[in-house]
């Protein structure tokens, strides 16, 4: 056993000299494929609205009061997942979003928002982070779904017709400048500007 745990140990220091160069790299090609499927696949996972309520403090925070809005349930029947808003689409957007989430796993571990009085006290903290993040790419995941093109301002209230004609179409304010707290209620606002 010894023996051939040795021969197998030097074929894979000096794989070369044993394989051949193709096999090598159909090996790293097969290897590569199921490496970013694998990758894939955990990312698509951690997308989901099941992963993101698997632990309380959102599915007893956030998660709830997502569900009393019109993005949770509404006559078209077209619900905003998670991932809709909080994750952008394109893939090296969502790559450097995932790397900024990683902070929100050592919240998890370390219990920064395990208890609903700790998640109130962390919550304008949060959701400014949030803000800034839709000031910064426009509101681009609101605008995944929301097409400025395909407003009709004839259903529209004078004062959402007045902002998003103007202030909208000009790129003087992104959407998250007047809907703050739509799909979750707002965080104590009181000593900020």
């Amino acid at each position: 056993m010894k023996n051939l745990i040795r021969r197998y140990w030097h074929i894979l220091r000096r794989p070369s000299a044993h394989l051949s160069f193709g096999l090598l790299t159909i090996g790293a090609f097969i290897a590569g494929i199921l490496f970013w499927g694998g990758f894939n696949t955990a990312l698509e996972a951690a997308n989901t609205e099941q992963f993101c309520t698997g632990c309380h403090e959102m599915r007893d925070n956030v998660y709830q009061e997502l569900q009393g809005t019109i993005h949770f349930t509404n006559r078209s029947g077209v619900r905003a997942k998670c991932a809709d808003c909080h994750v952008p689409h394109n893939w090296t957007d969502k790559i450097a979003r995932k790397m900024q989430a990683s902070k929100e796993v050592w919240g998890k571990i370390f219990g920064s928002i395990d208890t609903r009085e700790k998640f109130e006290e962390k919550r304008l903290e949060l959701a400014t982070h949030e803000w800034n993040r839709f000031k910064a790419n426009n509101s681009l995941e609101c605008r995944n779904c929301h097409l400025y093109q395909s407003m009709d301002f004839t259903r529209q209230s004078k004062r959402a017709v007045d902002a998003h004609s103007t202030q909208l179409a000009s790129g003087e304010k992104t959407c998250i400048d007047c809907h703050k707290g739509i799909a979750h209620r707002l965080p104590d606002m009181s000593g900020v500007r």
